[in-house]
């Protein structure tokens, strides 16, 4: 039998057309949203002063299985797509292991990560209903990197709020962000009410995503003509990123393979929703039962520590209330270098099949994680961000347990992006000052005791 390429690629013609709308397949759907004022499911209409109408509708949509990809977001994924499926054949001999491991790999574009994949279908729609602004959060950066480029693309002026901590470890983030003409503040900033009402109480706070959404929800709803975009958590979201796992599936189809465990870094659940797409959708169906791992770290651990509940998706509490795995809005993570894997609550959707025992959770440590990360780099060339690291280090810990058992195992995990532009946490754990933090039950009660009280729900 031929040997497997190290890298199988789809050609344009088998690039998917149609994105994957998991909750088509769902046994019992997520919860719905409920809006704030009222505490009653939201509508779709609610949605439109917040985001794009196409969007709010997609948001809401739980039965129509395939949504057709627009002709002109298909041209611009050929710029960066269909991304490669590698075959980890030096890792695998480093580690002794009898695994097969696979990585889709998401960083071959100038974000350096797979958040373009919603970006520029966001931007689409924006452009075709005829707004003339944006404005979103960003973590670590890639996804205001992501938007930015695709705001660019369509001419639309973007404003990003950076969780302030990374927006100092940073810099060269925000220097990609301003290049393509992102107008940039960190979190929480002065420019609005949410931002400046965290600053009184806390003016040497570090920020978190759900201040940044906060401030990017106000300056949304406050602006003629602009809607805010967000690149994680939303069903809408999972859905484009379902091109990942559409590509992988089709590849390891290409070679006659299919995973027996698939493995994603988890922080909001775009990445991760994404890549496990379509495996899920056998799982669901019965046609196969693939496990199905997320890896969060062990500084902010939503799905292994937190609590299933109604909660505000923003610190400020003026977005939807959504049923998901929280620490609270309220919480604020350390200042770790995964800085796309510190938002305090997961996609509903993710949630609800964790509930339902449909997939695995495990949380990690930082320095294991950069451990995982270099030696990931010397074997396999690519130095990976700290996110996609977290899901190397589940895949190696699967492969050794292959070692142990003797099992021939196909892992497959989602390598999302590169660390690039994430050096200072590199020297940070080669000068061996990175350290571990990892909440305590008291300091998670605090966040958990800011949850909302809905009267019959919770």
């Amino acid at each position: 039998m031929a040997k497997i390429p190290h890298r199988i690629y789809l050609t344009e013609e088998q690039m998917p057309t149609s994105w994957y709308n998991l909750r088509a397949d769902m046994k019992e759907l997520p919860e719905p949203m409920l809006n704030p004022a009222t505490n009653q499911p939201a509508t779709v209409e609610d949605l439109y002063p917040v985001f794009c109408e196409k969007l709010a509708k997609q948001e809401m949509d739980n039965t129509t299985r395939y949504i057709d990809i627009p002709e002109e977001i298909q041209e611009f994924y050929k710029m960066y797509r269909p991304s490669p499926l590698i075959r980890a054949y030096n890792l695998e001999k480093y580690l002794g292991t009898p695994a097969k491991i696979y990585y889709k790999f998401e960083g071959n574009n100038t974000s350096g990560s797979h958040k373009l994949n919603s970006a520029v279908a966001q931007a689409y729609y924006a452009k075709e209903q005829g707004l003339t602004s944006l404005t979103t959060e960003t973590g670590a950066g890639q996804w205001g990197t992501a938007l930015s480029e695709a705001c660019a693309y369509y001419n639309i002026p973007l404003t990003v709020y950076m969780v302030k901590c990374s927006y100092e470890q940073k810099p060269f983030r925000r220097a990609i962000i301003e290049t393509f003409d992102g107008k940039i503040y960190p979190s929480p900033s002065d420019t609005t009410n949410a931002g400046r009402a965290i600053l009184a109480v806390d003016p040497d706070t570090t920020g978190s995503l759900g201040c940044a959404i906060s401030e990017a929800v106000e300056k949304a709803v406050t602006t003629p003509g602009c809607r805010y975009v967000l690149g994680s958590v939303l069903n809408q979201v999972l859905l484009h990123q379902s091109i990942i796992g559409l590509e992988s599936k089709k590849a390891m189809e290409l070679i006659d393979e299919y995973p027996d465990i698939v493995i994603g870094c988890a922080g909001g659940g775009s990445n991760l929703g994404g890549l496990i797409a379509p495996f899920m959708q056998d799982k669901l169906t019965g046609k196969a039962n693939p496990s199905i791992i997320a890896v969060e770290p062990a500084s902010c651990p939503s799905f292994t520590r937190g609590k299933y509940a109604y909660d505000f998706c923003d610190t400020g509490k003026i977005t939807p209330l959504a049923k998901m795995y929280t620490l609270g809005s309220g919480f604020v993570p350390s200042a770790n270098h995964a800085g796309g894997l510190r938002y305090h609550g997961m996609s509903p959707i993710l949630s609800k099949l964790y509930h339902d025992g449909y997939m695995e959770a495990v949380s990690v440590e930082q320095t294991k994680v950069f451990e995982a990360a270099t030696l990931f780099a010397k074997q396999e060339t690519i130095l990976p961000a700290p996110e996609s690291s977290h899901a190397i280090l589940g895949a190696i810990n699967e492969a050794l347990k292959c070692k142990e058992t003797g099992e021939a195992k196909t892992i497959l995990f989602g390598l999302t992006g590169t660390g690039y532009f994430d050096m200072t946490a590199y020297n940070a754990y080669m000068s061996g000052k990175m350290t571990d933090y990892i909440p305590t039950d008291e300091d998670l009660a605090i966040g958990f005791n800011g949850l909302p009280k809905i009267p019959g729900i919770q």
